[in-house]
């Protein structure tokens, strides 16, 4: 068996694994890149597989650098079925046609600046798919629940399992049969932080021969609730008086928390008065989505259900519903939170937020989630004191907040914990999806604490299984 290292190695975005048992070749996520022109160089470039040759896709969840790049893949010659939960499957109807959008969207704007000698738009300039492709790409999404097991392809057998980092976020567990012996390989996906409200804590898996596990924040520990509470209080209760606090956030999951947050403090007598503007159309559609999931949330969720059913308490809340409405927020001085995608400052209407309250000294952003290299998010939390905005040059007097405790991945001690619970350890471990000294940190944490063996594998890696007793990769 061989295992590949495609994306996310050294680095958090482009999630991609190809498995190949010589039966059967089939991928472990095919995300997008992110993180300016680089990525967006890489996105563009040919799979450096032949995409016909794959057999299946599981994806682990839908944020967009996990399953970004799929509409390419189907669009380059997949035919074989995408397995994913079902709670994946209905997000990724809302977010690959909007990830169509926006790359058309940008793709047009660009043109209009930028021709060939020729006078014809350049590759570079086209989007890397259409609405069209995605509506193709999501015809071979097939559902499947937690817990469920199937049978993909040859010898392959799998099971997804709650990995509580957002709306179906799944831990995978593979076994590979081969001449009579049998290799359970487990992708643990993007791990939600434990004790978090809403989203249950991720399920413990008890082994392993190969683990392929994240390390987005294995160099960092997150500030308790009551902790992050007291800091988003504070930023709110200061920022108000004079200016707005900007929240760019991811619409799947992120928005959902913040939501339920403001809402429970606001309920708690913490909070009066708030004006809340939900700008994100995709946003507005996951919470319609997660509202017909709340099977899926812990205890803490029993509020979550009646969010619309029950307005009249939540008078401060608006989802705004055009792009008039949206332009409309930008009038405003002081007094408004407006939370709006997307997540890593990379797109969408945070933009035109940010372009409009950056500049004023009164007014706050408040980043609530990891920010890959490269993005305006990243330019923002390492104090950029200008960035550049639809080719104009904003300068940075906003004040710019880091609430690490709001985030949906599981800090160093939480990924040290659900490690803790493998009866064993697994053969050969392998850290990705964390900057290379997050990963390298997490990495000698598990040597040192657990004497594992344990890998952070370099883009493009290949390593060959042997699938004796005992898996050794070398």
């Amino acid at each position: 068996m061989k295992l590949q290292f495609l994306g996310a190695a050294r680095e958090v975005t482009g999630s991609c694994y190809l498995v190949d048992t010589g039966d059967v070749r089939f991928l472990v996520d095919c995300g997008m890149f992110q993180g300016g022109r680089e990525a967006s160089s890489r996105n563009r470039k040919p799979f450096a597989f032949d995409p016909e040759s794959i057999d299946f896709v599981l994806l682990t969840h839908a944020h967009i650098d996990h399953s970004g790049l799929l509409p390419k893949l189907t669009r380059a010659g997949f035919r074989g079925p995408i397995h994913t939960t079902t709670a994946t499957a209905e997000l990724l109807a809302v977010m690959l046609p909007d990830s169509a959008h926006i790359q058309e969207r940008d793709a047009e704007r660009a043109s209009r600046h930028a021709k060939t000698a020729r006078g014809r738009q350049s590759d570079a300039l086209k989007p890397l798919y259409s609405v069209k492709d995605t509506d193709e790409c999501l015809q071979q999404v097939q559902p499947v629940d937690y817990d469920q097991e199937l049978e993909p392809g040859t010898g392959v057998r799998c099971r997804f399992r709650d990995a509580g980092h957002i709306l179906g976020s799944a831990i995978i567990e593979i076994w590979i049969k081969q001449n009579g012996l049998t290799t359970k390989l487990v992708f643990s996906g993007d791990l939600g932080q434990p004790g978090r409200p809403i989203i249950r804590d991720p399920t413990p898996i008890g082994d392993a021969d190969i683990l392929i596990i994240e390390s987005t924040y294995g160099n960092r520990t997150h500030k308790n609730l009551a902790a992050t509470e007291d800091e988003l209080i504070a930023i709110v209760e200061h920022t108000l008086k004079r200016g707005n606090v900007i929240v760019p956030a991811f619409a799947v999951g992120r928005t959902q928390e913040i939501i339920y947050h403001l809402h429970r403090l606001t309920r708690e007598g913490r909070f009066t008065g708030l004006k809340v503007f939900v700008d994100s159309p995709m946003a507005t559609a996951v919470t319609r989505i997660t509202q017909q999931h709340l099977e899926l949330f812990d205890e803490n969720a029993s509020d979550l259900a009646d969010w619309h059913a029950r307005a009249k308490d939540l008078p401060f809340l608006h989802f705004t519903r055009s792009v008039e409405e949206s332009m409309a927020l930008n009038q405003i001085r002081s007094g408004a939170i407006i939370i709006s995608a997307s997540g890593m400052c990379t797109a969408g209407r945070i933009l035109h937020h940010l372009r409009h309250n950056l500049p004023r000294q009164e007014c706050s952003v408040m980043i609530t989630g990891f920010q890959a290299q490269g993005t305006l998010g990243r330019k923002l939390v390492d104090g950029a004191d200008q960035v550049r905005i639809f080719g104009h040059d904003i300068p940075v007097r906003a004040a710019v907040h880091t609430v690490g405790g709001l985030s949906a991945h599981a800090d160093q001690p939480a990924l040290l914990a659900w490690a803790a619970k493998f009866r064993k350890p697994p053969a050969q471990t392998f850290v990705v999806h964390g900057e290379a000294s997050a990963a390298q940190a997490f990495a000698e944490r598990l040597r040192a604490e657990r004497d594992w063996n344990v890998t952070v594998p370099e883009l493009g890696q290949r390593v060959q299984c042997n699938l004796e007793s005992t898996p050794i990769c070398a």
